[in-house]
């Protein structure tokens, strides 16, 4: 659904939305959030770079019109993001970023990410990634979903995409090496095979105390020394049947946690553990709040904490460890 026909059709629900939540509206809090500090920076990793403690998202401009990825990039920038995130895989993203990142593209870190893995199919995207993004490097390059014990394989194996990454690096076209995943044990196995720059992986209150998904992948990344990127900090569980196809966030194939108390609190909770930064959902209410939470940031306080914790009892994990 395009975006414009999503946001007339769903302009009573987002209506009830404001008033429930006391979400203001962009113009209205021009002037607040001009009052507060940049949104901090945090050191990534060994790489020496610094990074804003969220990023945009690709899916953020995804199906929008230009001027309005324009707009919400240049408000970003100006409220201290220096960090974005795209993927092939998120539509026509890239098309959208390239020009509205432009302007900020020498003072930014771009992150970007392949699902392929072999050499040349790695090399093309990579190369179409960079002809998107209007830009001649990305400064993190990552394997995408690592999801499969085949996967790994096929990435580390004879003419695997391994050898196009470390090419593209020498060859000045990206900086860093990544990957991000969903799974703890090739988490583990990527990890094995090479040293990364960074991993993205989720770090999330539901995963963590419901389904002890995540802490040991983050103490064994912290013990290397990587930079670690969050994923679904804002996400609660897997849609309920009843609204799995019919749900107000498009842009979310999750659930995502309420807006806006637990929302905030699942960033703070995310933010308060040792990463550098988090990447919010694609959902414009929910990045317009990640901006506001990381502008003001607090580390979450043990009965924050508590309270939290006790609302994720009974939601289901959108991953789990695997069976023995």
């Amino acid at each position: 659904m395009r975006r414009r026909d999503f946001l007339r059709k769903g302009t009573a629900a987002a209506a009830g939305l404001a008033a429930s939540t006391k979400l203001m509206d962009p113009l209205a809090k021009a002037s607040e959030t001009s009052k507060l500090g940049p949104i901090p920076k945090r050191r990534l990793g060994k790489t020496g770079a610094d990074l804003s403690i969220i990023a945009l998202g690709g899916i953020v401009v995804m199906d929008t019109e230009q001027p309005f990825a324009n707009n919400i990039v240049a408000e970003a920038f100006d409220r201290g993001i220096n960090y974005f995130d795209v993927a092939p895989q998120y539509g026509n993203a890239q098309q959208k970023l390239g020009p509205a990142l432009e302007p900020y593209r020498k003072r930014s870190f771009l992150a970007c990410k392949t699902l392929m893995r072999d050499k040349d199919g790695a090399a093309k995207d990579l190369e179409d990634s960079l002809a998107k993004l209007r830009t001649d490097h990305v400064d993190l390059y990552q394997f995408h979903a690592v999801t499969t014990k085949e996967d790994v394989e096929k990435i580390f194996g004879p003419n695997g995409a391994m050898e196009t990454f470390q090419a593209a690096r020498q060859a000045g076209k990206v900086r860093f090496i990544g990957f991000s995943a969903h799974s703890v044990e090739n988490a583990f196995s990527m990890l094995d095979h090479y040293d990364f720059d960074t991993i993205l992986f989720p770090i999330n209150f539901v995963l963590f105390s419901q389904a002890n998904f995540g802490p040991q992948v983050l103490a064994r990344a912290h013990e290397k020394g990587m930079g670690i990127l969050a994923l679904k900090s804002m996400a609660k569980g897997i849609w309920p049947a009843a609204q799995k196809e019919h749900h107000p966030h498009s842009k979310c194939w999750y659930q995502p946690a309420a807006l806006p108390d637990e929302a905030s609190l699942g960033l703070r909770w995310t933010l308060s553990h040792p990463i550098t930064a988090a990447v919010p959902p694609g959902d414009e209410s929910y990045f317009r709040l990640a901006m506001d939470v990381a502008q003001k940031f607090e580390p979450i306080k043990p009965e924050e904490e508590k309270a939290l914790l006790a609302g994720a009892s009974g939601a289901e994990p959108l991953f789990h460890l695997a069976k023995a």
